[in-house]
């Protein structure tokens, strides 16, 4: 995927988000009756546990890919290798988190 592509990815899927976090508030202030706002709410969450997921994906292909090179040249890398390939798993769970955030207020 090239960075172009990415970029409009990442901006699309932070505008929905954002557009769903502020209907996700706007729905517990009274018009939650308004079933136009839980459905961009939902959307917004399943956008963030997926694009988030998505993203994790990417990262530890690539981490994965260059940890087991680095391992297969220098075994007493694998402990720094691990950390790596963990804090690319990492971001699976922050959109998880965000899409747990923006269905607590639905």
């Amino acid at each position: 995927m090239t960075k172009t592509y990415r970029g409009i990815l990442i901006s699309l899927a932070t505008l929905i988000l954002v557009n769903g976090w502020a209907m996700a508030a706007w729905a517990q202030t009274g018009a939650a009756a308004n079933p136009e706002v839980a459905k961009w709410a939902y959307m917004a969450a399943a956008l963030a546990a997926g694009l988030g997921v998505l993203g994790a994906g990417i990262a530890v292909m690539a981490v994965g890919a260059a940890a087991l090179g680095a391992i297969s040249e220098k075994p007493e890398l694998f402990g720094r290798a691990l950390i790596f390939v963990g804090l690319a798993e990492g971001l699976a769970i922050y959109g998880l988190i965000v899409a747990i955030m923006i269905l607590g207020r639905v």
